[in-house]
């Protein structure tokens, strides 16, 4: 889930003053991105996350010149949740280095219609990215230019047509849970490109970065970091 993914939205995106913000220190700025921001420029031309976030720093220190910002990690644009910028070049690479290594933990919310076989459960694949089609296929054995994606879940709540998932990534692959949730018949509610029955009306997908933990980059404390989700209905129904 560290890859963005251009699509036409209709959902309200974010600008610098009404932009969720988690948390901040000197080193670091935490906002929970609502779906369809993008999380850096692509070529859609789209005011991406990264930029009005800089605008709200630039607003709120008053600082005459340009606005230092690290992007970290992306999340897909449909998508929503936890997102971390670095505010320092100090910070940058400490966090990059959290990330790659997989000390950042992270947990995910996802909404599926169909609920998966085990409440509790790991699920492995070996993930093959297609990039001109902008998605991920998941397989049972490792092929040809794939990546082992590993996860595991748990059924937090039963909805009247849903089920919420808790899910832990242990591995950061293109569009992991959506592929893997998929690959066991688990859809994510309104994500059509892995299988859903139908779009959500605003083009967004239920699947939320609902918690991070890791050490602070530079006072080496661990921090942790709990967004709302969007709200709607579904969502709303979760809590």
């Amino acid at each position: 889930m560290d890859f963005q993914e251009s699509s036409n939205q209709t959902v309200q995106k974010s600008n610098s003053k009404n932009l969720l913000v988690l948390y901040e220190d000197n080193h670091l700025i935490v906002v929970n991105k609502r779906p369809g921001d993008i999380v850096q420029g692509d070529k859609t031309g789209d005011t991406p996350l990264s930029e009005i976030t800089k605008q709200y720093l630039k607003a709120k220190y008053k600082k005459p010149g340009n606005v230092y910002l690290g992007v970290v990690h992306r999340l897909d644009r449909p998508t929503s949740g936890i997102v971390v910028f670095a505010k320092t070049s100090k910070a940058l690479p400490r966090l990059n280095k959290l990330f790659s290594e997989g000390e950042a933990q992270k947990t995910y919310w996802a909404v599926v219609k169909n609920a998966p076989p085990t409440e509790n459960g790991t699920l492995i694949h070996w993930l093959v990215r297609n990039a001109k089609q902008n998605k991920s296929y998941a397989h049972e054995k490792e092929v040809p230019n794939s990546k082992k994606a590993v996860l595991n879940y748990h059924c937090a709540k039963k909805l009247n047509h849903y089920s919420l998932l808790e899910i832990e990534l242990k591995t950061g692959r293109h569009h992991q849970i959506r592929a893997q949730l998929a690959a066991i018949g688990c859809a994510i509610k309104g994500d059509l490109k892995y299988g859903a029955d139908r779009s959500n009306k605003d083009g967004s997908i239920h699947l939320h970065a609902r918690k991070l933990s890791l050490a602070h980059p530079v006072k080496k404390e661990r921090i942790e970091f709990i967004a709302p989700p969007p709200d709607d209905p579904v969502w709303n129904a979760c809590s």
